[in-house]
């Protein structure tokens, strides 16, 4: 078994992944900018090297799974320093620190790097169509796919990037930075209108078939690699349909969700191609929107005692 950091091991989708990664026998130490009780967490700030460097004095990994950053396009508007600070200096901290030890690393991009690109998004789009990124945020996440690219060229590093789509569940707490369903759930929970845009589609992924996956690139490493990491192309649901199965699921009134057109500044479709995932590490999504969104519902009532 392989012994494992965890960067951003705290958040949404590093707590989930670093479940899996035990559950399969591995050792994973997980770093954060926030505290935890885990006596193999540690508390560091990826955008602060020597943070990061004493974390690399005491010990030697074989996998880093890369998750540390800032989310989402707003978030990254509204405290763009920290997005840039964390996103690409913070990256840019992990090479560094690659070049000296060695370790294969997971780097977490984002599906956003497709920006206004409205066809099939398969991974090599970004080779062949210039595309227009429609926010720091996935401009930070795209320029994180270059300082991997060129580190490979000039210190031979070992990366494989990631674009995680629609990813959601159990730990994915609200704030208005979140993704589009704990904001949705959080509002219907409460009682409290919440905003539905017409006109966009998304493929969404619960978090235990997204980490499943994460977490066996640690069995088939190839260098280099990028993939799409979502649930399955036919998943496709339009973000009216969403709002009516959180809305079911919850039994809050109708009358909250309030119908808009299209939101500006976002992708109004995104059609994904998951076969790399499915041919390299056998991406195989279980748990379709409603039920995922049942279960996510489930956790919310609880944390939220609703």
């Amino acid at each position: 078994m392989s012994k494992i950091l965890v960067t951003g091991g705290r958040g949404f989708i590093g707590t989930n992944l670093t479940h899996e990664l035990r559950s399969r026998g591995h050792e994973v130490w997980t770093s954060d900018i926030l505290q935890g009780e885990d006596p193999q967490h540690l508390k560091a700030d990826v955008s602060e090297y020597q943070q990061m460097e004493a974390i690399f004095r005491q010990h030697h990994f074989d996998f880093v799974y890369h998750l540390a950053a800032e989310y989402g396009r707003w978030n990254g508007e509204d405290h763009y320093q920290n997005l840039w600070r964390t996103n690409v200096i913070g990256t840019k901290n992990m090479l560094r620190l690659q070049e000296q030890h060695r370790y294969k690393m997971i780097f977490f991009s984002s599906a956003e790097v497709y920006g206004d690109y409205d066809e099939l998004m398969s991974e090599d789009v970004m080779e062949r169509v210039p595309i227009k990124q429609m926010n720091d945020y996935a401009i930070s996440k795209w320029a994180g796919e270059l300082q991997c690219l060129n580190h490979a060229l000039m210190f031979g590093t070992e990366t494989v990037r990631v674009r995680p789509v629609g990813c959601y569940g159990p730990h994915e707490y609200y704030s208005r930075y979140r993704g589009v369903i704990p904001i949705f759930v959080y509002h219907a929970l409460h009682g409290k209108p919440f905003t539905v845009h017409r006109g966009h589609q998304r493929i969404f992924d619960y978090v235990e078939d997204t980490c499943r996956t994460f977490a066996n690139i640690a069995d088939n490493f190839i260098p280099g690699e990028v993939y799409n990491v979502g649930g399955r192309e036919d998943w496709v649901v339009n973000i009216e349909e969403l709002a009516e199965i959180v809305l079911e699921t919850t039994g809050a009134s109708p009358e909250l969700a309030q119908f808009k057109g299209e939101e500006a500044f976002t992708t109004r479709v995104k059609v994904v191609d998951f076969s790399k995932a499915r041919r390299d590490l056998k991406h195989d999504p279980k748990i379709d929107i409603r039920e995922g969104v049942r279960r996510y519902v489930a956790w919310a009532r609880k944390v939220y005692e609703k």
